[in-house]
């Protein structure tokens, strides 16, 4: 029980990287605040916990909305008592092609999405886990524009990559509250955003091939990875990218 009475925020945990978490973290004692914006798919993921006897509660938004990041750490501590971890998973694929087709609008969106509600969830988060003492804030972040470059994913490498140095400022500013902020460098994982830039049969064996390992990874595995991230072992990481990605920056293979 890496998590037993921990007070845990997850953000897009309706499915995928989100989904797997929130019904690990829950078989390791965590109780759970779930948000995302597909409410069904959100209440579903509840049930799932719920019926295997954990604890976990939903709260349906928008994460490109300040009152929503606001309101989820205002529900768990209405409904625990506290806070002491953040997982800020949420994130979409965004807009996509050359940059020269870019415009301000489908760049800022995917900004939004990606880092700003990071940055979001991170102010509210943060003082509650000080006040128990300190704890885990984890971003998603991602190899792409960080270990490979891909063309066509700009505005997704760009807003990915901000949260690395977001992580790293803010475990300075933190650490001597005992706050750890760290972000997870997943390789490529079998979710449905995934799905949409590996839509084929050919595309998917081109993103296996990336990885040392000659697969895509299962949600559950990079699940693993913030489960570390989350408990108290991993008391001494802090500022860090946590790579997770099947050997995917080393694999030079054609």
């Amino acid at each position: 029980m890496l998590l037993q009475d921990k007070i845990v925020i997850i953000t897009g945990a309706s499915s995928g990287i989100g989904a797997a978490s929130a019904k690990l973290f829950a078989s390791e004692g965590a109780k759970l605040v779930l948000g995302a914006r597909g409410a069904d798919r959100l209440d579903q993921v509840v049930t799932e916990i719920t019926g295997a006897g954990g604890t976990a509660f939903a709260l349906a938004g928008d994460v490109c909305d300040e009152a929503y990041a606001k309101a989820l750490v205002n529900a768990a501590v209405g409904e625990y008592g506290g806070l002491d971890v953040g997982f800020n998973n949420a994130g979409r694929l965004g807009v996509m092609g050359a940059i020269s087709d870019i415009d301000e609008a489908g760049w800022n969106a995917t900004l939004q999405t990606n880092l700003t509600s990071a940055m979001f969830g991170a102010k509210y988060q943060i003082p509650e886990i000080t006040k128990r003492g300190g704890g885990s804030v984890i971003f998603t972040s991602t190899f792409i524009g960080h270990t490979i470059g891909l063309p066509g994913v700009t505005a997704y490498a760009a807003s990915k990559m901000g949260l690395l140095g977001m992580a790293q400022c803010l475990a300075v500013e933190h650490g001597g509250t005992n706050v750890r902020v760290n972000a997870l460098v997943p390789g490529g994982t079998d979710t449905p955003m995934a799905a949409t830039f590996a839509n084929d049969p050919e595309s998917r064996a081109m993103v296996k091939k990336f990885h040392a390992l000659g697969r895509i990874a299962d949600p559950l595995e990079i699940a693993k990875a913030a489960l570390f991230l989350a408990s108290d072992a991993s008391s001494f990481v802090t500022g860090s990218a946590m790579i997770v990605d099947g050997g995917n920056s080393i694999c030079k293979a054609a």
